[in-house]
């Protein structure tokens, strides 16, 4: 009996939950194999005949093919498959002629699939955009055979990671390769020609010449890119690019709440917040914040401070000549020696904005033989420097090596390249020298910079 009863209340208890409810449950189904999002869902009279479907822009998950779905009530009534994923739907009107059923619109990548009685009718694809110009160089001197690919992907990753464009299909590709692959792909796509595509993220309707329910609409498109375009429902022309410039806000007409925007293009939009818009007051506090108004605890002034302060408030002026007179001479003798290094080519910046480069050299070893590393790096921003030589001069009688002279591979803005070589000590007394590396350019005998790398000496060996 308290079995029943338990059962009975439990039964009350959901009946009466259901009478208290906004909503009826008209339909439940946790097996009806639809994955999508909000955008891509659209309610239209496809048929013309007052009965609204429920269109959907399946993702098709676990690697299955995207599909459209037309759900009548909750069975599926027409199912096609997609040629790529969907990221919105739209139904609109394209026409004023008879029966009026209104055309559905979905959106894939850079293109716009149009149905007509849920055939395919029309596919709109977005204009290319320009390609990077730094990029575009790139893969003409790999098409020449002037770079490496391993010299082509810390280039094309140095722009990724600066350019304010991203960059184009084709080169993000080659940047997911592994490196044995990169050769095989540079040989077959360095005679394409560089095409950067943007995609699109949201999109919807605007009524074109009436605000009737049933008046024909044009297809409203927001790219990746941050332009909205508007296409002519009839040929799927662009006719307005359009982006936000300007806002203000405030009275306009009889209205207190006026939201005012103008377009790139030129337009004009006009926004009356509702009376009825309620907005909650966020939980954030206003003003100072509370450690503002706490005192600091400051110690009390000792003796050796208030002499100190006494002895700069009566000798101020002598001291402040002081050091003067030492910022002076400071400046002066550090004027001097950087005249003196550019005279002697003896700095390790260079000095020309035309090649910014930066040198410094490590030199590791117990001797005889010493490993001499040269840290070159281009300190541009976005260009890349090309056709430099590096050239040591040293005493042939104490060291040799094995290269004297050697050509630089293209220097990629922002990166370090340690470039190696081997010194040996000839001289069994343990005499040391300065070994002195010039970077020139190809054609020049005067060099960008250099630096002396003062060897150490090999007293040790030459003892044992």
């Amino acid at each position: 009996m308290a079995a029943a009863s338990s059962s009975d209340s439990d039964a009350c208890g959901a009946e009466s939950n259901e009478a208290n409810s906004k909503w009826l449950d008209a339909h439940y189904d946790p097996m009806a194999n639809i994955h999508t999002f909000s955008a891509c869902l659209a309610l239209a009279d496809l048929h013309g005949d007052g009965e609204y479907k429920l269109v959907v822009g399946d993702l098709g998950p676990g690697g299955q093919q995207p599909r459209l779905k037309v759900l009548k009530g909750p069975l599926v009534m027409t199912e096609s498959p997609l040629p790529a994923l969907p990221a919105a739907a739209a139904t609109f009107l394209m026409e004023q002629h008879e029966p009026r059923t209104p055309a559905l619109a979905l959106a894939s990548g850079p293109c716009v699939y149009v149905y007509k009685n849920l055939r395919p009718y029309f596919k709109f694809s977005l204009p290319q955009l320009p390609p990077n110009p730094l990029e575009q160089d790139l893969w003409n001197q790999a098409k020449e055979d002037r770079i490496d690919p391993l010299t082509l992907k810390e280039m094309l990753e140095s722009i990724r990671e600066t350019a304010e464009e991203p960059l184009s299909i084709q080169s993000l590709r080659f940047l997911q390769l592994e490196l044995s692959e990169m050769e095989a792909f540079v040989n077959q796509h360095k005679s394409n020609s560089i095409k950067r595509q943007t995609v699109i993220t949201t999109m919807t309707t605007l009524k074109k010449n009436l605000a009737d329910e049933d008046a024909v609409s044009c297809l409203v498109l927001g790219t990746e890119n941050k332009e909205l375009l508007v296409l002519d429902p009839e040929a799927f022309t662009i006719l307005a690019k359009d982006a936000v410039t300007s806002l203000c806000f405030g009275r306009y007409g009889r209205e207190d709440n006026t939201l005012i925007m103008t377009t790139r293009g030129g337009g004009l939009i006009i926004k009356i917040l509702k009376r009825t818009a309620v907005f909650v007051e966020g939980g954030s506090e206003v003003g100072p914040p509370p450690a503002q108004a706490m005192k600091l605890n400051v110690p009390r002034k000792t003796r050796l401070y208030v002499d100190q302060t006494l002895r700069e408030r009566e000798a101020g002026t002598a001291m402040h000549r002081a050091f003067q007179t030492d910022l002076y001479l400071l400046r002066l003798r550090a004027a001097r020696a950087y005249l003196q290094a550019l005279e002697s080519s003896l700095s390790p910046l260079s000095t020309t904005a035309r090649e910014p480069l930066k040198l410094h050299a490590v030199v590791q070893g117990l001797g005889p033989t010493f490993k001499l590393t040269l840290h070159l790096q281009n300190t541009s921003t976005t260009r890349p420097v090309l056709g430099l030589l590096v050239c040591f001069l040293y005493n042939e009688a104490l060291y040799s090596l094995p290269r004297a002279f050697f050509k630089v591979p293209l220097l990629v803005p922002g990166l370090n390249y340690p470039l190696e070589t081997f010194v040996e000590s000839l001289s069994n007394k343990g005499i040391s020298d300065i070994i002195k590396v010039l970077v020139l350019r190809e054609g020049q005998s005067a060099p960008l910079l250099s630096a002396h790398v003062n060897m150490p000496g090999s007293e040790g060996l030459a003892a044992a």
